[in-house]
């Protein structure tokens, strides 16, 4: 009798909209069933991973490069590993970095013979920013490409627009993908059952716009002068330090900083401080202690016009030993 294929549900969306928010619900629900979760990070330093909550599945990080183009060969890899003990899992979920254009990556569960034997494509679940996505979706072409493809849009953050920014956004997503369903969340607070094994992905419709996606011939680039720059230091940060200069610099340059995310050893705290940006909205909480771990920071920005140097600099500084 033929195996049957096992679900996977790919989770996309821009640089911040909550993907890792949503897959932490999911993660945490009390659904009975075993995943096995991919993390795709642009960045050098994994951050999301961390950020992940610790649950029982399987978690493989995929770090410095696209799932789309760089390390899409390793996503195909792990896939094929982890069909050699399939029984162990349910499904599978991806979570591709907000850069990721998802052709290529829905083009490898339909030409990669070996992967399209075994895993079945259930839904593409995109979810979008609603507070920065008109800011961006003219100018990122993955952000059109992301909400085009998804058979699922969690209309994220809506508490922090208005009824006409929140009409204009649903307007223009109308414009990219009428199929969609769309679900408003609040912090990527949706019911489990509208995301997972839905069944959702039609291959028919996304021919329809993209009739090339089967070609295997990949001619997909990314905007080179999107960086990411990640900093890690084993000194604990002074916390009114890094306060004072993140501040500054996100209030300063928050229109090329995509994306701001970090794990920090704060001086004499016992658990992580967790932050996050996204343009000039930032964000912060307490983390997980530390306990015997060893203790060390780590920030990555992700964005445009970003020194190395002058980042580096400024964040040793934040340092007691500074």
């Amino acid at each position: 009798m033929q195996q049957a294929k096992v679900p996977v549900t790919l989770i996309t969306g821009y640089l911040g909209a909550g993907k890792t928010t949503l897959l932490n619900r999911i993660l945490t629900e009390q659904h009975g069933k075993k995943y096995a979760v991919i993390v795709n990070e642009f960045g050098e330093e994994g951050i999301d991973n961390d950020l992940v909550v610790d649950a029982d599945e399987e978690i493989f990080e995929m770090n410095n490069g696209c799932i789309c183009c760089t390390v899409r060969g390793d996503l195909i890899r792990i896939i094929s590993t982890l069909m050699k003990r399939a029984d162990d899992f349910d499904g599978m979920i991806i979570e591709t970095t907000g850069l990721a254009d998802p052709a290529p990556v829905v083009q490898t569960f339909f030409v990669d013979e070996d992967v399209q034997a075994k895993v079945a494509l259930d839904a593409v679940v995109t979810v979008v920013d609603a507070c920065h996505f008109l800011d961006a979706v003219d100018e990122e072409h993955e952000l059109a490409e992301q909400v085009a493809f998804a058979d699922i849009i969690l209309l994220n953050k809506t508490d922090l627009v208005d009824g006409d920014k929140l009409n204009a956004v649903k307007a223009k997503i109308s414009s990219l993908n009428r199929m969609a369903k769309v679900i408003e969340t609040v912090k990527s607070q949706v019911p489990i059952a509208d995301v997972l094994d839905r069944g959702a992905f039609d291959l028919s419709r996304v021919l329809e716009f993209e009739p090339g996606l089967l070609d295997e011939e990949d001619d997909h680039e990314h905007d080179e002068n999107i960086i990411s720059i990640s900093l890690k230091t084993d000194n604990p940060i002074e916390p009114e330090k890094f306060s004072n200069w993140i501040r500054g610099f996100i209030t300063e340059r928050g229109v090329d900083v995509l994306r701001t995310k970090g794990i920090l050893n704060l001086s004499g705290q016992e658990n992580r401080y967790v932050f996050q940006g996204v343009h000039m909205v930032m964000d912060s909480a307490w983390g997980a202690p530390w306990g015997g771990d060893a203790r060390s920071s780590r920030l990555v920005f992700i964005g445009r016009n970003l020194d190395e140097a002058e980042l580096r600099s400024a964040f040793d500084g934040c340092t007691v030993a500074a």
